[in-house]
């Protein structure tokens, strides 16, 4: 097993990027203040490519206005069938919403008024989706920012969200004489106040770091200033002798692999006998504005990994990584094979990308007009702060974490319950700066990783190298790293291959834990060389489980793991790496 010489590597470069003058940046960060960092100029240029090229397309304007005549036909239909329809036989609605839209499920939106207006809605929103779609000519960037800003705008006058025009907020205002919008009332303004002052949102402080989330027993044994290393106190008489190595997202706290005892991903692994290190990464502020990717690599990831070589001497690390800690791992990967760096014994990635081409709803956000503004924007602040983030996350499930919420709270009057992953999910980060420059314009806009540009050491890497086995989780519902842009990893590396397919999302699809309802997923290997299966064979070919995929994943690093011993103590002093602190340590508590 080679251990390369310590010698720190040249810094990354920085990404390619035009020149500004100061004032240039000062005007361009006071835009983006004033757009919440959405660029004018590229919902411009998209709103011009798609009427120029509608405007040019006289067959395609023909078939939308045979569209809005078909419909209005069938609203005219319906509109009579109403009329005459008897009490316990409703009229057949001329359209039904897609599958996953759930606003107007509920019966109360089947009786007159409310079965004209959300029929009506739905049509509007049938032909805009035509009307963005299929214009001959226009880029699929534009076309997908063009139909996600009608699909935002549709949604703001969607019937459900107002109090005359949703039925059950109406009735909820009959029943209880309007006592559910005095307490939406109470609630607006209690957001209001903790939007101003800062604090996280109603029920959120019942969630306390070391208290209730984040509380597996563990020590600091590594802290620089870029992350914080924590080794898990083991809680079996014997462990796995690989230890496992977390690289998390930096764009997110760590403990969402260690929320509550019940759903810990930690716990789990350190219950079942291994041997557990964690990065902690710091919620970076302007101080920290110079940290690039490369040093993540090497102040992160190396670091890291030399602290768990010399606190388990002679043993190869399985390594996990999550969504951009995933990323970051597959990089480091591909630069210790590229330099024959064998102290790896697997990697697992959850939810994390390696070509950026495809990576879904969150593109709509990077171009290089986005980029440029938020570069304009945190030249001034040192950092991309945790709304910007939040703000693009919420517009990508509008519904689900903006509309449906706002009707709940504030016209209903009932405040949604907080959970705990609700509650880390509250707890956000900050980017720096010149990283989060090279993220985007590396990997997003250039895609260098999946096409051997990507440098690490001042000379690029190819995921090709990558030998070791690979266990790779992907979620169906998954908006940040959508899993068939995760499933490229087939073509991109020959090694052996498990990969999973989880129901949930981002989040939620990797904190499944066991006994946890509703929850299934499919999983099928890749053999090292193995031929490429497309992803829609894979779906129909792979086995289908109930449950959850942790004990899949444990039954995997068990298969790749040698014959448990005794556990190693924590820390090793005589090494460089004494106990500085408990788990879950200081830069998680930073806000």
């Amino acid at each position: 097993m080679r251990t390369p010489s310590p010698a720190t590597p040249p810094a990354l470069p920085e990404a390619p990027s035009h020149s500004r003058t100061p004032l240039d940046i000062k005007v361009h960060a006071a835009l983006a203040r004033a757009t919440s960092s959405v660029s004018p100029m590229s919902l411009l240029l998209a709103s011009i490519d798609w009427a120029g090229h509608l405007a040019s397309s006289p067959g395609k304007r023909l078939d939308l206005a045979n569209l809005a005549l078909e419909q209005n036909r069938r609203l005219v239909r319906y509109v009579r069938e109403l009329a005459v329809a008897l009490p316990d036989s409703p009229a057949r609605e001329c359209i039904e919403p897609l599958a996953h839209d759930r606003r107007f499920a509920a019966d109360e939106w089947h009786h007159w008024p409310f079965n004209l207006m959300h029929q009506s809605f739905l049509l509007a929103d049938e032909w805009w989706q035509a009307a963005t779609h299929g214009v001959p000519g226009v880029s699929r960037h534009h076309e997908n920012v063009v139909s996600f800003s009608a699909r935002q705008l549709l949604d703001f006058f969607s019937p459900g969200n107002y109090l005359a025009t949703n039925p059950l907020v109406v009735k909820r205002t009959t029943e209880q004489g309007g006592a559910n919008l005095w307490r939406g009332l109470v609630n607006a303004l209690d957001d209001l106040e903790r939007l101003a002052t800062g604090h996280p949102p109603a029920g959120a402080e019942d969630f306390a770091v070391g208290r209730n989330v984040a509380v597996t027993p563990g020590k600091v044994v590594l802290k620089n200033r870029l992350m914080e290393l924590i080794q898990y106190s083991p809680t079996t008489a014997k462990v796995h002798p690989e230890p496992v190595l977390i690289v998390p997202a930096w764009i997110m706290k760590y403990y969402i692999l260690d929320l509550s005892p019940h759903n810990s991903l930690v716990k789990y692994l350190v219950d079942q006998g291994h041997t557990v290190f964690c990065i902690s990464w710091k919620n970076p502020g302007a101080s920290e504005s110079d940290l690039d990717m490369e040093a993540y690599v090497q102040s992160g990831f190396h670091a890291a990994l030399a602290a768990v070589n010399a606190i388990v001497p002679d043993r190869k690390v399985h390594a996990a990584g999550y969504c951009l800690g995933g990323t970051l791992l597959s990089i480091a990967n591909a630069a210790m094979a590229r330099d024959g760096d064998e102290r790896l014994a697997s990697m697992t990635l959850f939810a994390a990308q390696t070509d950026f081409t495809e990576p879904g709803e969150l593109a709509l956000f990077i171009d290089e007009s986005e980029v440029s503004l938020l570069e304009a924007q945190m030249a001034e602040t040192g950092y991309l702060t945790a709304g910007q983030m939040a703000g693009a996350f919420q517009l990508l499930r509008s519904y689900d974490l903006l509309w449906s919420r706002m009707v709940g709270e504030y016209l209903m009057g009932e405040r949604a319950p907080m959970n705990d992953l609700m509650a880390w999910n509250a707890d956000a980060t900050r980017m720096p700066a010149r990283m989060h420059t090279q993220y985007l314009r590396l990997l997003f806009l250039n895609d260098d990783l999946s096409e051997g540009r990507y440098p690490v050491g001042g000379k690029p890497v190819a995921l090709s190298d990558i030998d070791t086995p690979i266990f790779c989780v992907g979620t169906v519902t998954d908006h940040v790293a959508p899993w068939r842009s995760v499933y490229k990893l087939h073509y991109l590396i020959p090694a052996e291959i498990t990969f999973v397919l989880t129901s949930g999302g981002h989040n939620a699809g990797i904190v499944s834990e066991p006994g946890r309802p509703r929850r299934h997923f499919q999983i099928l290997e890749r053999r090292a060389g193995g031929n490429y299966v497309s992803p829609d064979d894979w779906l129909a070919i792979a086995p289908q489980h109930e449950g959850s995929w942790w004990p899949q994943w444990l039954a995997w690093l068990k298969a790749r793991s040698t014959e448990p011993l005794a556990p190693p103590a924590l820390g090793a002093p005589q090494s460089g790496y004494p106990i500085l602190d408990d788990a879950p340590g200081q830069y998680v508590r930073e806000k």
